[in-house]
Parts: structure tokens; C-alpha cells; sequence
């Protein structure tokens, strides 16, 4: 079947998209706005060219500035490859010439797909997944917001009172609230255990008389006010209010992305994997674009994942195994922390984790070998539509 390829070079406000045949000779080479009418004018003249040829449009990005093209591609029921932009740029090296254009890459994008076979192909998500994937990333972005807040609070208050920072645990909302009302060692001094008691209650606080014991003591341990005191607790106190709404909006988005990922067809079965909740199980369904399609066997799964190890072998050298440079993080993620979870809820991945241990291995290797043993489990259970049991089922030959 003949065949003409397509790469294009993706950019903000302007694609530079090189079409060649099979002998590796331009047809076409033109910069393009992001934009829909020169897009579908450019779609156009490209199936021109093409004349009956099937086209293989190849880009080194999966979303974000080329999402129009995309779309507008996907509508045409054009063929999409991806290749990394890593790729890319180590290809580039072994063409000719040392300049740094739009153009250069764009045919070393076009030239990869037409000698490559193993490029991943570009799906339009469905509105489920994408809607999961959104969740999950504002979801990341609130987490990483409330930990550089925590941290910030830790250090301010460490400065000012480090006894009632070492007494109080910031990832509790107790405390937290706390930190709204006496902040300095005089003022809980002042108020005392009973009256900073009665205050924690009537913001239905949890044990709120150990609490209010813990401030008291170490106020006890603290007579001396550090200059700028006055300020560093006006601080104190916006950064806990924004730590208690930040942990709000975390709430709120973890009930949105239970109750999404519940409604997909794949939620029973992933979750009925001990230590993959809804939240993890949002990031995966995400992380593998809602089906495992694009995986046909579970190591392709594990080498996209981070959790298998790559050979670097030469020479006389060989069963150098090192972990691989190149993986989806969060899905890494995703497998490794479900992994230390269920080494404390399941009894088989608890047996696993301490065989490995008992030959030797590390701690973090032992939940490195056990998440990749889960990879093929997950992946089976997904590929039988059946859910996770404890004791395997019996099998019975016909």
C-alpha cells in the first residue's frame, strides 16, 4: 500500500508541518497558525498530494498545543503516530547539518515515521477520561500547593515557637485550627488548658483536651517573645486558613473524581486490586487513556509504567539490569504506592515482599518486584473482565 508521511513540529501559535514519500523526497513544507481555517487548508492540500496515497500524520506531542490538529485530523479519520520529542532530538544528530529549525524537525518527525514501525498510534479520549485526567491534574497541582504552604507554616512556626511545632502534627486538621486562634506561648500561657479546650470544642475539634494540653505544655517550655513575634503569628494564621481550604478544595475534588471513575466500566475490577482506591485507580484508567488497548501484553504495560528494568548489556557484560531513564511518572506512581499499600492488606503481596526480602533485596526493590508482579495481575484481570480474589480460582481442564 503506498504510503506518504507527515511530520509535524508542533508549536504554541504556529505548526511547521513536511510531508515526504517513500523515497524520502519533499512534497511539502509549510509553516501553519494554530488556527482551524488554515489547519483544514492545509489538511486539504496535504490529501491533494496524497492522491489516493494513505497518509501517516506523525507529531511529537499528544496534547496540548497540538489539540486542535488533532481533533481536526481525528475528524478526517486520518492515521496519527506519536514520537517523543526525546526520540526526536537524538534522531536529529545523525541527519546532516547543525542548525535548529522548525523545518529541520519537522522532517526528521516525518523521515522517523516513515522508517519506524513501532510508533504508538494518537486516540482521541473519550469525555470520561478526559474529564478524569483534568480532575487528577488539579488534583496534583491543590497537593503540591498545600505541601509548599505546609512547609512554609512548619518553618515559620519553628522559628517563632519550635515546641508547639514539634508538638503539633500540621496534617491533622486539629491543629490546624489551632494555629487559627493562640499562636503565642504567652497567649496559651494566658488562656490555659481549660478555656483552649472549651475553644477546640466549640470548633468540633477531636480531642480537643489532649490538644489543648500539648499547646499548654509547651508554652510552659517557651518564656521569651522573639522579635517580630506580633507578625510572624499574623502569618501563622493565613497560612493555616489557607492549609484548612486547601484541604477543602482536595475534598471536594476527591469526591468529583470517586464519583467519575465509579461510572467507568473498568472502576469494579481495578479497585478490587488490594491498595488501588479511586484515586489511584482515576490515575491509571488516565495514564492509560481508559483501556489497554495500546498494551497487548503486560510487559508493555510494565516498560511504560518505570517498573521493569532495563538491560544495559555490552560486551562481556551481560544481566545489567538498570531502571529505565524513559516511563510514565505517574503511573510509576500509581503501582508502586498501591504496592506498598497492599503489602499491608493482602496476604499474597505481603508473602511476595518478604520473599524478596529474604533473598536479599532492599526495601524498595522488594515493592519495585512487586508492583511488576502486579502488572501482569492488574493486566489479566482487565483482559478477563474478573476481579481481584484472594485465593486464585480454581481452573479445570476441559
Amino acid at each position: 500500500m503506498s504510503r506518504i508521511w507527515a511530520g509535524t513540529d508542533c508549536g504554541k501559535t504556529h505548526h511547521h508541518t513536511l510531508v515526504m514519500d517513500a523515497e524520502g523526497d519533499t512534497l511539502l513544507s509549510r509553516r501553519v497558525a494554530n488556527d482551524e481555517p488554515e489547519l483544514l487548508q492545509l489538511i486539504g492540500d496535504v490529501l491533494d498530494l496524497a492522491d489516493g496515497r494513505t497518509v501517516i500524520w506523525a507529531m511529537d506531542m499528544t496534547g496540548g498545543e497540538p489539540g486542535l490538529l488533532i481533533n481536526l485530523l481525528a475528524n478526517h479519520g486520518q492515521e496519527l503516530v506519536y514520537i517523543p520529542g526525546v526520540a526526536v532530538n537524538r534522531a536529529t544528530d545523525s541527519y546532516r547539518g547543525q542548525g535548529k529549525t522548525d523545518a529541520r524537525d519537522a522532517r526528521v518527525i516525518a523521515d522517523q515515521a516513515r522508517m519506524r514501525r513501532d510508533l504508538l498510534p494518537i486516540h482521541l479520549d473519550d469525555e470520561a477520561i478526559i474529564e478524569l485526567r483534568l480532575l487528577t491534574e488539579r488534583r496534583t497541582d491543590l497537593v503540591a500547593d498545600r505541601t509548599r504552604v505546609t512547609n512554609r507554616l512548619r518553618s515559620l512556626l519553628n522559628s517563632m515557637f519550635p515546641a508547639l511545632e514539634r508538638a503539633l502534627d500540621l496534617g491533622n486538621a486539629g491543629p490546624l485550627r489551632r494555629l487559627t486562634g493562640y499562636r503565642t506561648p504567652a497567649a496559651i500561657r494566658r488562656v490555659g488548658t481549660k478555656r483552649l479546650t472549651t475553644w477546640l470544642r466549640n470548633r468540633q475539634v477531636r480531642s480537643a483536651e489532649n490538644l489543648a494540653a500539648k499547646a499548654v505544655e509547651a508554652a510552659e517550655r517557651q518564656h521569651i517573645a522573639v522579635a517580630g513575634e506580633k507578625a510572624v503569628a499574623k502569618m501563622v494564621h493565613t497560612l493555616a486558613e489557607e492549609v484548612i481550604t486547601l484541604n477543602e478544595k482536595i475534598a471536594e475534588i476527591d469526591k468529583l473524581i470517586e464519583g467519575r471513575f465509579r461510572e467507568h466500566d473498568l472502576a469494579e475490577v481495578i479497585t478490587s486490586m488490594p491498595g488501588i482506591g479511586a484515586i489511584l485507580g482515576a490515575e491509571f484508567l488516565t495514564a492509560v487513556g481508559g483501556s489497554l488497548d495500546a498494551f497487548p501484553t503486560a510487559d508493555r504495560l510494565a516498560a511504560f509504567a518505570g517498573v521493569s528494568p532495563a538491560p544495559r548489556d555490552s560486551g562481556r557484560v551481560s544481566g545489567n539490569l538498570h531502571r529505565p531513564q524513559r516511563y510514565h511518572r505517574r503511573l510509576q506512581r500509581v503501582f508502586y504506592t498501591s504496592a506498598l499499600i497492599s503489602v499491608q492488606k493482602d496476604p499474597n503481596s505481603r508473602a511476595f515482599y518478604d520473599r524478596k526480602r529474604a533473598e536479599g533485596k532492599r526495601h524498595t526493590q522488594a515493592v519495585l518486584a512487586l508492583a511488576r508482579r502486579r502488572v501482569n495481575v492488574l493486566w489479566a484481570l482487565i483482559r478477563d473482565g474478573r476481579c481481584y480474589q484472594v485465593t486464585p480460582p480454581v481452573t479445570h481442564a476441559a
